[in-house]
């Protein structure tokens, strides 16, 4: 299915995940679907990411506050996820190229500066017929 991946300090990037051990791959242990926005789509996040230390990521509408670590997006079907459409991709693509960093919170607001994303550089060069084993 197509995602869009978005890490913590990069631009989001696309990403086939068509598996549970691949989605939580992706976020870095258990899967939470949350659902911040009015159209049919969830943001998939660690569960435990805040017990875990990992960084901020982005902030979120709808009295979600903010994600840490890594999360990806999918479309929302009747009963399971489902590869977001080339026009959801475009749209979150832009919504979220700005990276993040969080500054501190004033009562239950994030304080947040938007900066240019680091650049994603492409996996290695491999030897042989096929690529490694991740």
């Amino acid at each position: 299915m197509k995602t869009l991946v978005v890490e913590p300090g990069f631009a989001p990037y696309e990403k086939e995940l068509n598996s549970l051990r691949e989605m939580q791959a992706t976020v870095g242990g258990t899967i939470q679907a949350i659902y911040p926005f009015e159209e049919q789509v969830d943001v998939v996040c660690n569960d435990d990411a805040i017990s875990l230390h990992m960084p901020f990521n982005r902030s979120m509408e709808g009295g979600y506050g903010g994600v840490f670590g890594t999360f990806f997006m999918v479309g929302l079907g009747e009963e399971d996820f489902i590869s977001l459409t080339p026009e959801q991709v475009e749209r979150y693509k832009e919504k979220f190229h700005q990276a993040e960093i969080l500054l501190g919170v004033d009562g239950n607001e994030l304080i947040t500066m938007r900066v240019e994303p680091k650049k994603k550089s492409a996996d290695p060069p491999y030897r042989g017929s096929k690529p490694p084993e991740r």
